[in-house]
């Protein structure tokens, strides 16, 4: 885990600051990320890994015992079944570190994320 106060520069600085194994699947997560958004750029905000594309699509961070992926809450009704055993706060799924991360679950959510935010600045257009 990071032990400094200071916000990593870029995802590449986040994921350093971890165990090797850890490492392993926050990288899992972000290319998953990156296949699945591909015309998204990647950030830093509030000192974890972001991913914007017309707004903020997706965050994810590691944990003590977990990654946790954050997309905006408007998006978690349409996976109700296949995140309920992942549930964390509002907004919040969370892959427990030591099992595999459900990469097609994560890619299901990012490409309804990509959606969403095509839609949403569509909609500001007009």
């Amino acid at each position: 885990m990071r032990d400094d106060l200071t916000a990593p520069r870029n995802i590449d600085e986040y994921i350093a600051g971890f165990p090797p194994e850890v490492r392993k699947v926050l990288e899992r997560v972000r290319l998953t990320i990156r296949k699945a958004a591909p015309g998204a750029e990647e950030a830093i905000k509030y000192k974890i890994p972001a991913f914007t594309l017309k707004g903020n699509l997706i965050y994810f961070a590691a944990h003590q015992n977990h990654v946790g992926i954050y997309p905006v809450p408007k998006g978690m009704k349409e996976f109700q079944k296949e995140i309920a055993g992942y549930r964390g706060g509002k907004g919040t799924i969370r892959f427990p570190l030591g099992e595999p991360v459900p990469l097609d679950l994560l890619r299901k959510i990012v490409e309804f994320r990509v959606k969403e935010n095509l839609e949403n600045a569509e909609g500001k257009r007009r």
